[in-house]
């Protein structure tokens, strides 16, 4: 064999930092490309918040993650998940605790203490609540268990009760239609009561989806940042209040990778997973834009989706041939990818264009309709 001396080169993956500060240069560039051909859009309405919470995570997070190094707050990787998993034991988990408070308190203030925004706020840290919870059974028990599904359940299902019914004292208050769910292009589906079943769903969905994306260093904090803007400016010029929220936690979840990016120095575990998903889901209802949220979190909702088949086919093929057979090599979908060959990073950078690429089809769509 002759020996040509060409040598192929492989495609390098890239970097855990080199991903946070293109995601950051992109949505910073988001922002001031949609407020200057769409002006009703708050640019620095939105912008400024963003920034002061994603400095103030990055700052926070230096206190706090030696803090849980030294209560011993590592993470308790799954046995039966990606081996290479198994490397990310005792890495510090609950990262949460730093996210919220900052994103949080930085939107009450911005807002004035907004209505909406408490509520909007209220929900969040309740979710969060749930999930800090389930975290920290986890690490006391030192296992994977933590809060039961049913158990999760009962304690959010309040929470969300609480906030529909808020949510209808609201909407009536300020004169809008009960049970009508605003489509693109001035369409309309009238729910009537069952918009409030619709509402539950939304919330309970939202969370378990974000909650299931975040597997990888960087990928839930990432494509959470990119659903979060993707609402502020969505509602940038009907509802600055909750876009300045939104814009806030974005900032938080932005700003939580400086620590999180790969190789992760702390993951944010459910307490920042739960109250991500129900942030989206409380911004969605209130400004009637379920329609956005479905496009920008489309992600969240594949990863979910992804569970339910794979689940939905084990159990169909086990019946039908006593031999249980998988759709893909795991779930959710980003273990599929990692256990066929991709790098940790490059599925997040996919992850990251496709959720970017998203929020670009919502803005269309939201202009041209």
């Amino acid at each position: 064999m002759v020996d040509t001396g060409v040598r192929v080169k492989r495609a390098q993956s890239p970097s855990g930092s080199m991903l946070a500060f293109v995601l950051a240069l992109g949505l910073i560039s988001l922002i001031l490309g949609t407020s200057y051909f769409f002006p009703a859009v708050p640019g620095f309405g939105i912008l400024i918040p963003l920034m002061l919470s994603s400095i103030g995570v990055v700052l926070s997070g230096k206190f706090v993650i030696p803090m849980l190094r030294k209560v011993k707050a590592g993470q308790i990787v799954r046995e039966d998940g990606p081996q290479a998993h198994l490397a990310k034991t005792g890495t510090p988990t609950m990262g949460g605790i730093f996210i919220l408070p900052v994103g949080l308190s930085i939107a009450l203030i911005w807002s004035g203490f907004n209505p909406a925004v408490i509520a909007a706020c209220l929900l969040t840290f309740g979710f969060g609540f749930v999930g800090w919870l389930d975290d920290w059974l986890i690490l006391r028990y030192k296992s994977n268990k933590g809060v039961s599904p049913m158990a999760k359940l009962g304690l959010q299902t309040p929470m969300a009760i609480a906030f529909c019914l808020w949510l209808n004292h609201y909407l009536s208050i300020n004169g809008q239609s009960i049970g009508l769910v605003n489509l693109p292009f001035g369409w309309a589906l009238p729910l009537g009561l069952l918009f409030w079943p619709l509402a539950l769903f939304v919330i309970f969905g939202s969370s378990h989806s974000t909650n299931l994306t975040d597997g990888l260093d960087g990928l839930a904090g990432g494509t959470g940042a990119i659903a979060l803007l993707g609402m502020a400016l969505l509602v940038g010029a009907t509802h600055p209040e909750l876009a300045g929220f939104c814009a806030c936690l974005s900032g938080s979840y932005l700003g939580f990778l400086w620590h999180n990016r790969n190789p992760a120095r702390v993951f944010m575990g459910d307490t920042g997973s739960l109250a991500l998903g129900a942030a989206l889901a409380a911004t969605a209802l209130i400004t009637n834009t379920l329609w956005g949220l479905v496009i920008v979190g489309a992600l969240f909702v594949w990863e979910c989706l992804s569970v339910i088949v794979q689940v939905s086919y084990f159990k169909s093929t086990k019946r039908s041939t006593g031999v249980g057979k998988r759709l893909f090599k795991m779930a959710p979908y980003h273990h599929h990818l990692e256990l066929s060959g991709w790098h940790e990073t490059q599925i997040v950078a996919t992850f990251y264009i496709v959720g970017m690429a998203l929020v670009i089809l919502a803005i269309a769509l939201n202009y041209f309709s």
